[in-house]
C-alpha cells in the first residue's frame, strides 16, 4: 500500500507542492508538536495546530449546519496575518482554514501568499475553485484543498440544499488535480450517505480520479437546526472506525482521522489541547461546535499569550478530559452550559441562540465507546500517532475506569424509565 501511494503521489503532484508539504507540514509540523510537548511540561498550553474560520458566508445551505451562513462576518486580512505571524513565532506552521466557504473571502489567496513558510489546509466545497484559481494555488505550493463531498447526485442535492452540487464539486476537484495540487476529499458521514461513501468502491473511484487523501468524520447534531435523524448509531460509529483502519492497510490513499490514537482509544483534539478554533468574528473557541468565548484574537496581548492564559480554555480541556474521551458537547451538554455560565462566556453566533440550542440538546453517544477500541493495523499510522497524535497525558490526569464510565454513559443515554424521571444524573456543580 505505502510504496504505491508514494509512487502515485510523486507521479501526480506538482514537485513544488510536494516540497512545501514535506518541509512546512511534515518536518516543521513535527517540530511544532515537540514544542507543544515541552510547553505542556511547563504547564503552558498553546495548540500546535490552529483552525481559523475566516468567513461565515457560504454558497450552500447544508442540513444541520451550525454556521451563520447568511451573515457577512469575515476576519480582515491584517488580523489574519498578525494572528498567523504571532503563532509562527512559537513554532506553528500548519493552519486549517474553514468557513462558511473560505474561497468567498476576498483575501484568501493573499493570505496564503503572505506565509510561504506555512502550510494551509483549506476546507471547501470546491465549487469556487476555477482552473485559474487552481493554477494560482499550484504556484503558491503551500496549500492543500480538502473538498467536501457528502453523497452522490441525489444525496448531495438534498444534504447541501442546492442543485447539481455533486457535479459542480467534482469540477472543482478535477481542477485541483489537473493543477497537480495535493488534494483530499472529506465526508461528514451520516445516515443518508454512509452506505454510499463508506465503501471500498468509492475510495477506489477517488484513487482513479487522482485524489491523494480522504477524511471521514461523523455528523454532529448541533446548531440552530440539528438533524437528529442524520446521526449515526453506536454500531455505525464502530463500523466507521473499523473501515478506516482496514482501508489504511489496504488501499494506496492516505486516510485522516482526528478522534483516535494508535490503540484505537477515543480522544478529543480540544481536550488534549492540540487544536482550538477561531470564529469568523475572531472569537477564540474551544472547538468549532462550542460557540462560546471569553477572548478574541484582536486582544493586543497576541494570540499566544491570550490562549496560553485563558482560564476558559483551560477549564474546558480539564473538565472534558475528566468526564469523557469523546465529545463533551454531545455527551454532557449540561457541563458545557455550566462552564459557559461560570466564565460568563459570550455567545459567538450571529443568531444569538447558542445557549438555547445547548439547553435543547439530548445527550447522545460520541466516538468514545469503551470496549470497542480498534487499534491501528498499518505501522505508519501506528507509529505517527504514537509519537505525534495521542492524548498528550490529558486523560491520565484523572484515572478513568472504562467499565464504570461505560455504565455511567449508558445510564445517561438510555431512554427514560416508565416513571417519567430523567435518566440524567444530577449535574456536577462547578466551583
Amino acid at each position: 500500500m505505502l510504496p504505491t501511494l508514494i509512487f502515485r503521489t510523486l507521479r501526480t503532484a506538482d514537485k513544488r507542492c510536494l516540497a512545501k508539504f514535506a518541509w512546512n507540514f511534515g518536518w516543521k509540523g513535527l517540530l511544532s508538536v515537540e514544542k507543544f510537548k515541552r510547553r505542556i511540561k511547563r504547564g503552558e498550553y498553546f495548540p500546535p495546530f490552529l483552525y481559523l474560520s475566516i468567513i461565515n458566508s457560504c454558497n450552500l445551505r447544508c442540513q444541520g449546519c451550525w454556521v451563520d451562513v447568511e451573515a457577512k462576518d469575515a476576519i480582515n486580512l491584517d488580523t489574519l496575518n498578525r494572528t498567523i505571524t504571532d503563532a509562527k513565532r512559537h513554532g506553528n506552521s500548519f493552519f486549517g482554514i474553514l468557513g462558511g466557504e473560505p474561497f468567498m473571502h476576498p483575501g484568501l489567496l493573499d493570505l496564503l501568499a503572505a506565509h510561504p513558510d506555512c502550510y494551509f489546509q483549506v476546507f471547501t466545497n470546491g465549487q469556487l475553485i476555477t482552473e485559474k484559481t487552481a493554477q494560482r494555488l499550484r504556484k503558491l505550493g503551500n496549500v492543500t484543498p480538502l473538498i467536501s463531498i457528502e453523497g452522490r447526485e441525489i444525496t448531495s442535492d438534498e444534504r447541501r440544499g442546492r442543485g447539481e452540487v455533486f457535479t459542480r464539486t467534482l469540477r472543482g476537484l478535477d481542477n485541483c488535480l489537473r493543477a497537480g495540487l495535493l488534494t483530499g476529499v472529506a465526508t461528514s458521514l451520516c445516515q443518508s450517505n454512509i452506505d454510499e461513501l463508506l465503501t471500498e468502491t468509492w475510495l477506489r473511484e477517488l484513487i482513479a480520479r487522482g485524489v491523494h487523501y480522504a477524511w471521514y468524520h461523523t455528523y454532529r447534531p448541533v446548531g440552530p437546526k440539528p438533524n437528529i435523524q442524520l446521526s449515526l448509531r453506536p454500531d455505525q460509529l464502530v463500523r466507521v472506525r473499523k473501515f478506516v483502519v482496514e482501508m489504511r492497510a489496504k488501499l494506496p490513499i492516505a486516510m485522516i482521522d482526528a478522534y483516535y490514537d494508535d490503540r484505537g482509544q477515543a480522544l478529543c483534539p480540544m481536550s488534549t489541547g492540540i487544536s482550538h478554533h477561531i470564529s469568523p468574528r475572531g472569537d477564540i473557541e474551544p472547538c468549532p461546535i462550542i460557540q462560546f468565548a471569553t477572548e478574541n484574537i484582536r486582544d493586543q496581548r497576541g494570540i499566544f499569550t491570550t490562549m496560553r492564559d485563558s482560564a476558559f480554555l483551560k477549564d474546558f480541556r480539564e473538565l472534558s478530559s475528566h468526564h469523557t474521551r469523546g465529545c463533551v458537547v454531545l455527551e454532557r451538554p449540561d457541563l458545557v452550559r455550566q462552564l459557559v455560565v461560570k466564565h460568563g462566556a459570550r455567545d459567538t453566533t450571529v443568531r444569538g441562540t447558542a445557549m438555547a440550542e445547548l439547553d435543547a440538546m439530548t445527550p447522545r453517544f460520541s466516538q468514545w465507546l469503551p470496549g470497542e477500541e480498534v487499534p491501528e493495523k498499518h505501522w505508519m499510522y501506528r507509529l505517527s500517532k504514537k509519537y505525534w497524535f495521542y492524548d498528550f497525558g490529558a486523560y491520565r490526569k484523572v484515572a478513568h475506569d472504562a467499565e464504570a464510565k461505560a455504565r455511567e454513559l449508558q445510564s445517561r443515554l438510555d431512554p427514560a424509565p416508565a416513571t417519567g424521571k430523567s435518566p440524567l444524573p444530577a449535574p456536577t456543580v462547578l466551583k
